[in-house]
């Protein structure tokens, strides 16, 4: 489930404007919506015809009950707007919200928290946010996946976008999550040249971050509003309906785009950690043994030439007729004989290659080492032979082991610069959590202790929110995601 926020400090906007069309219009090309009024103003129940006297329960309600301990479930206040919208109504108490949670822990996880039981029932949730920075907006911007900024093509509206916009990376950095922010032009009149020049000035300095779509003004838009109505119920064939309709598309195409790279970006890293590993392993393996080179086989003494004689000649009688070789009671078991192409080598005439290495021999490189050498086994270790097989141990713990009292992480990220950790404990801040790298292996790991528990946590590398690769345990996020997730026992 996508979870848009519309947001803009500066009032008069267009928010719940096109809060209301966007969720409609989604609806209509077959989505299933959750609209959230997060303003105390209640404009959006306005702008869709709920009797304002006839709303018991609202988002307040939802979001308050969790601090007193008797939880209120999301779907006890929705109205049913359309076959495929639902409206989550605001109500005048959440002018106050802000001083009743004031010392409760997560207060900024309110919303994120009730969308949670509902993540499966809709594609998207469109939040419609107070004209104020504050712990509203704030609780929308934490359950957010992506922000849409209308702006008016006016002079004051363009001088206060940059800070609008420096306020939302402050609040997004806080909220410790990727946002995608993107602008849209709204309540545009193409028949003043400031319109013009400030529609242009936006996209020259926004580019790829803006809508292609523009809002045009438009009567029917306010018309419909007043009745209680989406543009797409009122007028569809109005040029409002075709705006909001673009829009609804373009926003669709988004979503698509941001799969693919998300995809993309999954089999790059599942490449690199392979490549990682495999590059690891030949790290560790041990150097290769190399060939032995047998020596030449010493010419016979005089008073053995009976001997090499005449066994030549049986060889060659017995390969005539066809029969195997004979061994005479004065000739060693064939077992204990290394015959080879032309004669028959005794014990005191048999090479080095060829010799059965016994636990007192050793055979390296072109050396045959004798019993009062050390054994290969007992050779004083490099530090180079020490580090790859530090690597090759780590390698099998890769992931998060429980080792007494502690809490061990260790990952593989050769090309990484930093690597950290944002959990449920340390309230998702990476910077409280970092991981040491390990020499130059790639390896990196930390060490926590943790009391007995459930936990859900990802790793950041370079910046990069993703889950540990390592893990085999997992469950899906607010935010479309994979957390990995740790039990302590």
């Amino acid at each position: 489930m996508r979870t848009i926020a519309i947001v803009n400090q500066k009032g008069g906007c267009g928010k719940t404007t096109v809060s209301i069309n966007l969720a409609s219009t989604l609806a209509q090309l077959g989505k299933k919506i959750l609209l959230v009024d997060m303003d105390s103003q209640s404009h959006c129940a306005v702008g869709l015809a709920v009797p304002e006297e006839q709303i018991e329960q609202s988002i307040y309600d939802v979001l308050i009950s969790r601090s007193r301990n008797e939880p209120i479930r999301l779907s006890e206040i929705l109205w049913q707007i359309s076959d495929r919208l639902e409206l989550a109504p605001a109500s005048i108490d959440l002018s106050a919200f802000e001083q009743q949670m004031a010392g409760v822990g997560e207060r900024e996880s309110c919303l994120r928290d009730a969308l949670r039981e509902v993540h499966g029932d809709y594609d998207y949730t469109i939040v419609d946010c107070p004209p104020a920075v504050g712990l509203l907006t704030f609780n929308a911007l934490r359950a957010a996946t992506d922000v849409i900024v209308p702006v008016e093509t006016g002079y004051f509206a363009l001088h206060g976008l940059s800070k609008q916009l420096e306020t939302l990376r402050i609040l997004c950095e806080r909220c410790t999550q990727n946002v995608e922010v993107r602008v849209l032009a709204s309540m545009y009149d193409v028949r003043t040249k400031m319109a013009r020049e400030i529609l242009s000035e936006l996209r020259s300095h926004f580019g790829g971050k803006m809508f292609k779509t523009v809002v045009n003004f438009n009567t029917k838009i306010k018309e419909a509003s007043s009745f209680g109505q989406p543009i797409n119920e009122y007028d569809s064939a109005s040029k409002g309906q075709k705006d909001f309709q673009a829009l609804s598309e373009e926003v669709i195409s988004s979503e698509a785009k941001q799969q693919r790279h998300e995809m993309v970006n999954s089999l790059a890293n599942q490449l690199e950690s392979i490549s990682a590993t495999a590059d690891e392993l030949v790290k560790a393996a041990k150097p290769p043994i190399r060939s032995i080179k047998a020596p030449r086989t010493e010419k016979f003494r005089p008073a053995e030439a009976p001997i090499a004689q005449a066994q030549p000649a049986k060889t060659a009688q017995a390969r005539e007729s066809g029969h195997e070789q004979k061994v005479t009671g004065q000739q060693r078991p064939t077992s204990q004989h290394q015959v080879t192409g032309q004669h028959q080598v005794t014990d005191q005439q048999r090479p080095v290659s060829q010799h059965q290495v016994t636990g007192q021999h050793q055979v390296t490189g072109q050396h045959q080492v004798t019993g009062q050498q050390r054994p290969a086994s007992q050779h004083q270790v490099t530090g180079q032979e020490r580090q790859a097989r530090t690597s090759a141990k780590l390698s099998d713990y890769y992931g998060v082991n429980q080792i007494d009292d502690a809490i061990v992480f260790v990952t593989l990220y050769p090309r990484a610069s930093s690597v950290q950790i944002a959990g449920d404990f340390n309230n998702w801040q990476p910077v409280n959590t970092p991981m040491q790298k390990i020499g130059d292996t790639g390896v990196w790991q930390t060490k926590i202790k943790l009391p007995h528990g459930k936990y859900r946590y990802r790793l950041v590398v370079d910046g990069q929110w993703q889950q540990d690769p390592y893990n085999e345990m997992t469950e899906v996020n607010p935010f479309g995601d994979f957390n990995s997730v740790l039990k302590v026992k």
